[in-house]
């Protein structure tokens, strides 16, 4: 059964990393395969067991009996693969079934339905999913068949575009609300090393997404439309509420609201990164370790109150075993605790076992515990087979399959050896305290234990999923699992649960506790050495890695476990990749509308651009560069340019200057800039600076420095343009100037202008890319770094017919993803879109 679990769950893996779905022929196919494999196996695995000694394979090892058992786990193996993987193909082909049609883009339609999950409120307004019931036309009347996906994701803006004159509604779980809304198909950037956003609404059930459009007839229907989700929903959302009033303006409130209802979008980045840097970031959700702490809590209140009959004398025990009933009840509470929750992987497993392990003591069965938590792994991926694509499914799993291990069969207390004729000595007699001290040290022993396999023991996977590892992390956990699980926890959970005049002053403390424990994070995290960060490993080298740690946390006596500690040399070790002395690879990001490149030569990195801000809390920098610079190993840059001072060319720079060492900022930006200020060197850009890096040319060819002291010129005028050759190939970055620009450079030199590539002049605008600017640069390739569906429509339609009327090949990052490009002996590009293709992508 265990093998069957495991391939199932490697199936559906193996169909997540597909670029398309097989056909549906294929999976009837696949099926009737998989039952004849079944009936077939059945069939020859009995004739094996009648006929064991006599079968062929008997002349491979004196040892028949044990070869049919190896056969059907091998068997069981390769079945449950290919059960997972038609099982998630089927699910994807559904998933994927409701979609927008293209044609459908952009239109309005007027839809009803129902707010089913918790509204994230933001400064610009409210997102929220929207249960789709009905589409109706101007007069009421259905449209039939519904041409808008059963679950869409809906903003709801105040002072965007059309919405200067409509107030955001008070949307809550389990209305009913008529709206009118513009929609799109799922879209996300695409990078590497980035979170897959279309994945991710994938897995939600959503097809859809967009924003309500004003209209005086968007309004509420019902207050309230009674269901099961609704109603864990609508509870969730009154909790999170409770707490906010309680705790408004406190810093540290999406942090109780995280532990009480699961909803982490309350909590800052600047909070995300010192949790994380610290290797506590699992404890800042409800986590298993607190479904389980809540659980056993409840199950201990039971197991007491039946065990004495609820001091009524009834002598409830003998009805049913008390420790059946605290199971129950544990159970319970543990399905509670995870539907507040939201349901998430680490809550589901920790659910799933706990119920499995209820289950066997009810039946009156011992349960290996390697049983039931492939059990769980079942039922996770039966359930949501998205879940593999995610860190925390791999983290929690291997996290618990790394504490059995480490800590099965070794925490029993050693038998004291007797000499022949000795007799056993008696127990001694201890007061309470002296028990209870007794007890406390093997409890303190073991948790001390258990943190040190999962710290050691999760690090090879911590390094493939992150890139890197806290160092800190044993020490912060030390301080924060006892105060989170133990102290905060409750007093959240308490706090929000009981009426306001008991309630408030809970959470405050629980709040109080929060800042402390922040004030003690926030300074281990600024040690120079909290973190240590290392290009993400190829699989050849977890896999070693891996090996070398379960050989490390071998039972005593194993030769040599010491030896383990060798194999994470070259994980953490590993240097980031370079391109060859004389060579340059530019890679650029789809960062939606906006720019960002990254140049690499054999030494030296540039970064140009740094994409937009998509809110207060939230940019280029911080969602794509910074991740994908950590997931490489680079943390350090030999510079940047910020070509001007519009927003989404500089959105993400301050968020890359705080997270990765930048020698000096080239920009046109005012010394007073934020940017200017934050930089370790900050330079102005001005045409005829030149220098060279490792045979690599870069040469800045506007504007002219006497454009700094002009106040009258409009930022985009002055953008820094960057023209790049390598082995004999050019790159000419041109920011975002217009036509007047243009021709201001073709009269210093139309010469100077020859690129095999172009980033277009300002995202393919009318204003831009003029037939002799293009006639001078002669690209062979052009590059559009343009947000998909984008206001200003770029690229206009004009612009970009003239690029390809000059035969010039024409790349859309919101339709190829990010783009590599290598220049060598001849340049080769490389789509991120095309060679990391999964069928989920929109294309």
């Amino acid at each position: 059964m265990r093998a069957a679990i495991i391939g199932f769950a490697i199936g559906t893996a193996c169909l997540q990393q597909q670029a398309a779905l097989p056909e549906p022929a294929i999976l009837v196919a696949g099926v009737a395969g998989l039952i004849v494999f079944l009936v077939v196996g059945h069939f020859l695995f009995r004739r094996l067991s009648q006929h064991g000694s006599a079968w062929p394979i008997v002349f491979i090892t004196d040892d028949s009996a044990a070869w049919p058992r190896v056969l059907i786990k091998l068997a069981s193996g390769v079945a449950g693969f290919i059960a997972g993987f038609l099982w998630a193909a089927w699910l994807a082909h559904r998933a994927m079934a409701p979609s927008l049609a293209p044609d459908d883009e952009g239109r309005d339609f007027i839809v009803i339905g129902t707010i089913d999950n918790l509204p994230y409120r933001f400064a610009q307004g409210v997102r929220f999913n929207f249960a789709v019931e009905r589409v109706e036309d101007r007069t009421g009347t259905a449209i039939l068949p519904t041409p808008v996906p059963p679950r869409i994701a809906i903003s709801w803006y105040s002072g965007f575009r059309d919405q200067q004159t409509d107030a955001v509604g008070d949307v809550q779980p389990g209305e009913r609300w008529r709206l009118t809304v513009r929609l799109q198909r799922p879209h996300g950037n695409a990078n590497p090393h980035t979170f897959d956003y279309e994945a991710w609404l994938l897995e939600q059930g959503v097809r859809a997404t967009g924003y309500v459009r004003a209209d005086r007839d968007n309004r509420r229907r019902e207050a309230f439309v009674v269901s099961a989700s609704n109603l864990v929903e609508r509870s969730r959302a009154a909790l999170r509420s409770r707490i906010e009033q309680a705790l408004d303006g406190k810093q540290y409130a999406g942090v109780i609201v995280a532990l009480v209802v699961g909803d982490q979008r309350g909590i800052g980045q600047s909070d995300w990164q010192v949790f994380n840097r610290t290797g506590i970031g699992h404890l800042v959700s409800i986590s298993g370790l607190h479904i389980t702490m809540v659980a056993g809590l409840f199950a201990l209140v039971a197991l007491t109150l039946w065990r004495y009959s609820f001091f009524t004398g009834a002598q409830l025990p003998l009805l049913l075993p008390a420790q059946k009933v605290a199971a129950l009840v544990g159970a319970a509470s543990a399905l509670l605790y995870v539907l507040l929750a939201g349901f998430g992987v680490p809550a589901q497993r920790t659910l799933y076992m706990l119920i499995v392990l209820a289950a066997a003591l009810w039946c009156n069965r011992l349960s290996d515990f390697s049983h039931v938590l492939c059990t769980a792994l079942g039922v996770v991926v039966v359930i949501d087979p998205w879940a593999v694509l995610w860190p925390g499914f791999w983290l929690s799993f291997g996290a618990v399959a790394i504490i059995v291990y480490a800590t099965a069969g070794r925490t029993a207390a050693r038998p004291v050896r007797l000499q022949p004729g000795e007799a056993q000595p008696a127990e001694p007699i201890y007061t309470r305290a002296q028990a209870w001290v007794k007890q406390l040290w093997p409890a303190l022993r073991l948790g001390a234990h258990t943190q040190y396999a999962v710290t050691l023991g999760l690090l090879p996977l911590t390094m493939l999923l992150f890139s890197q590892v806290s160092v800190i992390s044993p020490v912060a956990n030390a301080v924060a699992i006892p105060l989170i699980s133990l102290v905060i926890t409750p007093l959240a959970l308490a706090g929000s649960m009981l009426p306001a005049v008991l309630g408030t002053p809970l959470l405050v403390l629980a709040h109080a506790l929060v800042e402390w424990l922040a004030a003690c994070l926030v300074w281990f995290s600024g040690l120079r050495y909290a973190v240590w960060t290392a290009p993400v490993p190829p699989w050849w080298l977890f896999c070693l890695a891996m090996v070398g740690t379960l050989w490390l946390l071998a039972p005593r006596g194993w030769p040599a476990r010491w030896l383990g500690l060798a194999t994470w040399i070259p994980l953490l070790a590993a240097e980031s990749v370079h391109p060859a002395p004389g060579r340059m690879t530019v890679t650029a990001f789809d960062v939606g509308q906006g720019m960002a490149l990254l140049i690499e030569t054999s030494g030296h990195r540039l970064l140009y651009d740094t994409g937009p801000a998509y809110g207060p809390d939230s940019n280029a920098g911080g969602r794509v560069l910074v991740p994908y610079l950590r997931a490489r190993g680079i943390g350090r840059l030999d510079g940047m340019v910020v070509s001007h001072s519009d927003v989404d060319h500089a959105g993400g720079a301050l968020a890359v200057l705080d997270n990765v060492r930048a020698d000096w900022v080239l920009s046109s930006l005012s010394p007073g800039h934020p940017i200017a200020q934050a930089a370790r060197q900050h330079v102005p850009c001005a045409a005829g600076q030149r220098w060279t890096w490792d045979g690599v040319l870069f040469e800045v060819l506007h504007p002219l420095a006497a454009s700094h002291a002009d106040a009258a010129m409009k930022s985009n005028a002055r953008s820094c343009v960057l023209r790049v050759t390598a082995a004999g190939k050019s790159i000419l970055l041109a920011g975002d100037i217009e036509a007047a620009q243009e021709a201001q450079l073709l009269a210093r030199g139309a010469g100077q202008l020859r690129a095999d590539v172009l980033l277009a002049p300002h995202h393919g605008s009318g204003t831009s890319s003029t037939p002799a600017f293009l006639r001078a640069v002669q690209p062979r390739t052009a590059i559009f770094q343009v947000g998909r569906r984008n206001r200003y429509q770029h690229p206009k339609k004009e612009v970009y017919q003239r690029y390809g009327e000059l035969g010039i090949e024409r790349l859309r990052t919101d339709r190829t993803g990010a783009l590599t490009l290598d220049f060598g002996p001849r340049l080769e590009i490389r789509p991120y879109r095309l060679t990391n293709a999964r069928y989920w992508h929109d294309r």
